[in-house]
């Protein structure tokens, strides 16, 4: 089944809007979403899930054990986060940095370094309907969300047709949302700031090899750069949003447009079959 990334290179645009109605425009049966934004979820806000599950999700961080440990400094050396320093006889660890690669513990010459969980964030799934739902809380102060991600994404199942909510940007965390999927759908707006952030995304996209389309949010205002950009990089514009004042009252109110206006859905259906032609063309190429 297909796995879709909506990613946008700055927040605002409209990507989690697209996500959520894409998501219920489509036979629910067959779908599920999964929101990756782990430092500011907020899918479930329009969709309100009924939870069914709750798991903590954690990194492993070392453990020195001072009394085996010859402070020869070999963990510090293999790290390339500089979560450890060797002072003297004493090993601080700052686990705020270690990513949890387990060099430490594996060329220790004295074995003197164990690793324990240190939480992150949760990960929480349920169902609206028939639709499966799925997202990461990353704990407030975190610095490293890229492992409470992969932990979202392994929730995905290969019967459904899976959408994914990426974070906004274009570090870290959005690469590893977006890697593995099958097609990138970036959400942009026609504006110096849209513009900028798309081509930061769109070069993203290409260094991962992934098949592209763009939809252009409030699409009637601001001017025409992001479509000659398109044009020029060969970009297909499978979708345009116009500015809508009802699209953004519901949106306001928490309220998805496809469960309002049937033309909205319609929409969204012949987006995701854009989406399906693009990949299949690419994968032709």
């Amino acid at each position: 089944m297909l796995k879709l990334a909506i990613a946008s290179g700055k927040g605002g645009t409209g990507k989690t809007t697209v996500a959520v109605n894409l998501a219920l425009a489509l036979d629910q049966d067959n779908v599920e979403l999964l929101d990756c934004d782990v430092e500011e979820p907020n899918a479930h806000l329009f969709l309100k899930p009924e939870f069914q599950s709750c798991r903590e999700v954690g990194i492993p961080v070392p453990s020195v054990d001072l009394d085996l440990c010859n402070f020869c400094g070999r963990c510090s050396e293999v790290c390339a986060f500089n979560a450890l320093a060797v002072l003297n006889d004493q090993v601080m660890v700052l686990n705020e940095l270690c990513h949890g690669c387990g060099s430490c513990a594996y060329f220790c010459p004295e074995k003197a370094i164990t690793e324990y969980k240190r939480p992150i964030g949760v990960i929480e799934s349920g169902m609206v309907g028939k639709l499966k739902f799925g997202h990461g809380r990353l704990n407030p102060g975190e610095a490293m969300s890229p492992p409470l991600i992969d932990a979202v994404k392994k929730m995905s199942s290969s019967e459904r047709i899976t959408i994914i909510d990426a974070p906004p940007g274009t570090s870290c965390p959005v690469v590893t949302t977006v890697k593995d999927c099958d097609f990138c759908l970036l959400v942009t707006e026609p504006t110096p700031f849209g513009l900028n952030d798309l081509d930061l995304a769109y070069h993203m996209a290409s260094k991962l090899g992934l098949p592209v389309g763009v939809v252009i949010n409030r699409s009637d205002l601001g001017n025409d750069r992001v479509e000659e950009y398109c044009h020029n990089k060969g970009l297909p514009i499978l979708q345009k949003i116009p500015f809508d004042r009802e699209l953004a009252e519901l949106y306001a109110g928490g309220e998805p447009v496809v469960l309002h206006r049937p033309d909205w859905r319609s929409r969204f259906r012949e987006l995701f079959e854009r989406i399906v032609d693009r990949q299949e063309e690419v994968l032709r190429q």
